[in-house]
């Protein structure tokens, strides 16, 4: 090794390489025999020494270097960082809902008539312990406060009028698992784009589920559209398989809130209550971490050979899950809706 290739190392591990040579001085061994060890040059070993002898251990550290002075004061750094985090970008006038590197430059622009490169704005966005992420829909038309009030207040109350009522808590959605979903990589030759060889069909299934902060789940096909009498039939199996009352929460569909459902509630003898999650926040349902476990990590990942083998590989999943009410409680340890745990 060349003494030019002293550069190429970490400044911890040129640090490492120092203390540990002073030491192996200390210790009886030759310098130049330490140094050649090392691959430095002869009188490296000799400046290190000095140091050591002079300063000590501290004096062998590693020491920042200086890069060059930051155009941004800090109290602008602090706006940039609050401004990224807390609002989007169409809150503070731009035409793009999402903070790129180039919006943030022209933010600073703006405001401090400062102008900086997209190098420079990554590096201090990194610099502020943010990185590139893919954001995860949200409707515009959600009301933050209806949100904060549902997790603050109206759920807790939900689950004391429970306790109360030795009543069961369940989340009530529906979805639909496609055929030609496909989740996760595959390995493949650098530069050869895999691809995956289906039937060319497409097809699914149906599904509506119910789970419960106590890892219950309960789940049902059904074939068609997701209309009232479907609704009405998982419902009412929902409550005769139950040995307690039944608290169901749903969103706000129109046939989660049609007339046969309250019918069917205020003739169950209080073993159904209705209740309603803020619009726009599905989020907030346990149970879409479901269709999230079962499409992603699992249907997803297979081949599948006609409509009667993915309807098979569905039920086979959910069946499994339901065995693992460990598993189904842990979907509630999610951020998003560890609320309802």
């Amino acid at each position: 090794m060349r003494e030019d290739d002293g550069r190429q190392l970490s400044h911890a591990t040129l640090e490492e390489m120092r203390i540990r040579a002073v030491k192996r001085v200390e210790a009886g061994e030759s310098p130049e025999d330490v140094i050649r060890t090392l691959g430095f040059s002869r009188p490296r070993i000799y400046e290190w020494l000095a140091a050591w002898r002079e300063g000590g251990i501290e004096a062998l550290r590693a020491k920042s270097i200086p890069g060059r002075p930051m155009k941004l004061s800090s109290e602008a750094i602090r706006f940039v960082y609050r401004t990224v985090t807390t609002k989007n970008p169409m809150q503070m006038k731009f035409e793009f809902a999402l903070w790129t590197r180039d919006m943030v430059r022209e933010l600073i622009r703006e405001r401090f008539n400062v102008r900086l490169s997209e190098v420079s704005v990554g590096r201090l966005l990194r610099k502020l312990g943010l990185s590139p992420q893919r954001p995860l829909a949200r409707a515009y038309q959600r009301d933050p406060e209806l949100v904060e009030s549902w997790m603050r207040d109206e759920y807790p109350a939900i689950v004391r009028q429970a306790k109360r009522c030795g009543a069961q808590i369940f989340f009530v959605d529906e979805s639909t698992v496609r055929s030609d979903y496909h989740s996760g990589t595959t390995w493949a030759p650098i530069g050869q784009t895999p691809v995956v060889e289906t039937t060319g069909a497409r097809f699914k299934v149906n599904l509506i589920s119910a789970i419960s902060p106590r890892g219950q789940l309960r789940f049902m096909c059904f074939e068609g559209s997701f209309k009232i009498p479907v609704y009405v039939d998982f419902v009412r199996r929902l409550i005769l398989n139950a040995d307690a009352p039944v608290f169901l929460i749903a969103d706000g569909h129109p046939v989660h809130r049609c007339k046969a459902i309250r019918k069917l509630a205020a003739e169950s003898d209080d073993r159904l209550c209705l209740f309603f999650l803020p619009a726009y926040s599905p989020d907030l349902n346990p149970d879409e971490l479901v269709w999230g476990y079962l499409k992603h990590h699992k249907i997803g990942k297979l081949a599948i050979k006609g409509p009667g083998h993915l309807k098979q590989r569905v039920r086979a999943v959910l069946r499994s899950l339901q065995r693992i009410p460990a598993l189904v409680r842990s979907m509630f340890r999610h951020p998003s809706v560890r609320y309802a745990a």
